[in-house]
């Protein structure tokens, strides 16, 4: 006899999970310095509208998909009589395992940075670029936040991702307000949030409409499987529309939030916002240091804390997709499949780990078609993975709902804890979003990455 499958307890359960797959560093890291390199709240509105016209419809349907099936995302097409799709959920886990092995480097930066916050050492930003060749120690901050990562995962569902879910992301979102109320405090801070919060609407080119969509997209962990596999937890009385809304908005009020956040301490001590992934690990540290020795280490320690937060509640999702597939489709025990997964990625992380000067191969790694520059071994997976493979998943999604598996039986499962979906306004919105804006857009995204990223073909 088949041994049921774990579910989340209640709604807030999945929602806690679910919006910590969302909210990652991609929201309080890159947001903000993809809001700078945008122009500030043009890029903020049009971001927005694309989190919740096109992204939300998507994340929907991945739920809806993982609970019919009641499989991990590499599974679930079959189920749903739909075979050769499988290919779509190997992709997306795949892609969750190459972005894991990167994504899992940078949170090793973050823990180091908050144990160098607590001894007051604000220097280190400006040795960045030395404390990444550290390999040893940055290899063991990495391996911690594996192994953090790693136990959460092995304890299931129930006494792990949704335990772990309920305390990281109250716990995350207090320590923002903190920081942001202490932020709106400093000197200068008002620029900041008129930056912010003022639109620019000159600022708006076809290339910030780009980095707009192409932020919302990770941003909610969609076009990987993460979320059909956290679909496959849920209980059928659960209102997945409404779940939907609460995690998109939770993902968006945090990186909201973010940017609040960020931009007063920027701004503050006269920096350019457009700083890039610079602006958290060199910069912020010497905006701390101004603070004083005693305050600088609390909000430092904060601030970073924060950020290692947001990291595992994403790598915990990340690692339940391989280990979800190898339970559904090997029957390995969870913890076994937990502890080869995570032994894997590791392995697979340390070139990602290397190539910032440590190995010059591995910093070299390859010049792409039409550019003079090498990109490393970390840029070159998040090209393939992030900027590719993403949107790519999502185009076969929005293609499967409606023309595969067909929006009846898309809207029968959404209306499994919501009665009345089909009659409602949502409902049309969801199917003609689907049918009509999802996939052309999504794919032209696919297409203009690879063309300008990989063959230097300047288009936007």
């Amino acid at each position: 006899m088949a041994t049921p499958r774990s579910t989340f307890s209640n709604k807030f359960g999945f929602v806690a999970a679910a919006a910590g797959s969302a909210v990652g560093l991609g929201n309080i890291w890159k947001f903000p310095f993809e809001v700078g390199k945008g122009g500030g709240s043009a890029f903020l509105i049009i971001y927005l509208i694309f989190t919740f016209v096109l992204c939300y419809p998507i994340l929907v349907t991945e739920i809806a998909i993982g609970r019919r099936s009641q499989k991990s995302a590499a599974m679930a097409f079959k189920p749903l009589g739909h075979p050769k799709w499988t290919f779509v959920g190997i992709i997306g886990v795949i892609c969750g395992v190459l972005i894991l092995s990167f994504y899992n480097i940078v949170a090793g930066w973050v823990l180091g940075y908050f144990v160098e916050m607590l001894l007051g050492n604000f220097e280190i930003g400006e040795h960045f670029d030395t404390y990444v060749t550290d390999i040893a120690e940055i290899s063991g901050y990495t391996l911690a936040f594996l192994l953090a990562t790693a136990y959460i995962v092995s304890q299931g569902i129930t006494k792990g991702i949704e335990k772990a879910s309920k305390i990281l992301m109250p716990s995350l979102l207090v320590i923002m307000l903190i920081l942001t109320a202490y932020a709106m405090m400093l000197d200068g801070a008002g620029a900041g949030v008129a930056f912010y919060l003022i639109p620019d609407f000159s600022k708006i080119d076809l290339n910030v409409i780009y980095r707009a969509l192409g932020q919302s997209f990770f941003s909610l962990s969609l076009g990987l499987g993460a979320l059909i596999t956290y679909g496959s937890y849920l209980s059928r009385k659960e209102d997945i529309v409404s779940s939907g809304i609460m995690i998109t908005f939770a993902d968006a009020g945090i990186a909201f939030l973010a940017g609040l956040m960020i931009f007063p301490f920027v701004f503050s001590e006269g920096i350019e916002p457009e700083g890039g992934a610079g602006l958290i690990f060199m910069t912020m540290p010497g905006i701390f240091k101004t603070m004083g020795p005693t305050l600088g280490v609390v909000i430092g320690s904060l601030f970073f804390l924060l950020l290692a937060f947001a990291a595992l509640t994403s790598t915990i999702s990340l690692l339940e997709l391989p280990v979800s597939y190898m339970v559904d489709k090997h029957k390995i025990k969870r913890k076994w499949a937990v502890w080869y997964s995570a032994g894997i990625i590791f392995l697979l992380g340390i070139p990602s780990m290397v190539g910032f000067g440590y190995s010059d191969f591995f910093t070299n790694f390859i010049t792409y078609v039409g550019r003079t520059e090498p990109v490393n071994f970390m840029d070159f997976v998040t090209d393939i993975a992030s900027n590719t493979l993403l949107p790519f998943g999502g185009f076969l999604v929005s293609v499967f709902a409606i023309h595969i598996w067909k929006r009846r039986k898309l809207f029968r499962e959404l209306s499994h804890g919501n009665p009345g979906f089909t009659r409602s306004w949502l409902a049309k919105y969801i199917s003609f979003t689907l049918t009509y804006i999802s996939p052309p857009v999504l794919g032209a995204i696919f297409i203009i990455t690879i063309l300008e990223v990989f063959f230097g073909v300047k288009i936007i």
